[in-house]
């Protein structure tokens, strides 16, 4: 457990080519390229309060739209996690943080499950910030919650501006994968499930 727990991804399809480099015990930097600018601003915000380092650069089909960009994100995001958190032994395993930005109210819950689900209760007021759809937030989440395996409860308790909603959105994330991903010092050589696997 002196090893960083870190992973490299180079996702190549027709339509996104992506390389990444995560690493779970950083410090939170990050270099961020997604061509989507409000989306380069909330993954900066979900490394760097979750103590994530990353490094990531998406060449999308942008000319069509931001959707392939923006779930293959994801997808790669979350494949870069499970390979990261590697077996699991000795981690928290569950992680939950709410987070307010000015009248909204977002709250994440997590587990390291083994088992991917999203459970999205996101609503948002307006159908864009900036040039980003703000659906595609959810495509974002459901990629790298079934690619890493986990399982993820959004929930709005309160917002009215989109930008705050989706700013407290992704921070209550970062915040709970950091809690989930930490290790219990009081269970370093277990693996946290009755199973004995996760």
């Amino acid at each position: 457990m002196t090893q960083p727990r870190q992973s490299s991804i180079h996702r190549r399809t027709s339509e996104t080519d992506i390389q990444l480099i995560l690493n779970i015990d950083g410090s939170g930097r990050s270099e961020i390229n997604t061509g989507i600018g409000f989306f380069d601003h909330m993954l900066t915000a979900l490394t760097k309060h979750s103590l994530f380092d990353l490094n990531l650069i998406v060449k999308g089909d942008l000319h069509i739209d931001d959707h392939h960009s923006v779930e293959d994100t994801g997808i790669a995001l979350g494949q870069a996690f499970r390979q990261a958190i590697g077996d699991k032994k000795g981690i928290s395993r569950f992680g939950q943080a709410s987070v307010p930005l000015d009248e909204a109210l977002s709250e994440v819950i997590i587990d390291i499950s083994g088992r991917p689900y999203l459970a999205w209760n996101i609503p948002f007021p307006t159908q864009k910030i900036g040039r980003m759809d703000t659906e595609l937030f959810e495509e974002f989440f459901r990629g790298f919650v079934m690619s890493s395996h986990i399982n993820l409860h959004a929930i709005l308790h309160a917002g009215r501006n989109s930008h705050h909603i989706a700013e407290a959105t992704f921070k209550a994330t970062a915040r709970a994968l950091r809690s989930a991903s930490e290790f219990d010092m009081r269970a370093l050589n277990n693996i946290p499930s009755t199973k004995g696997v996760l």
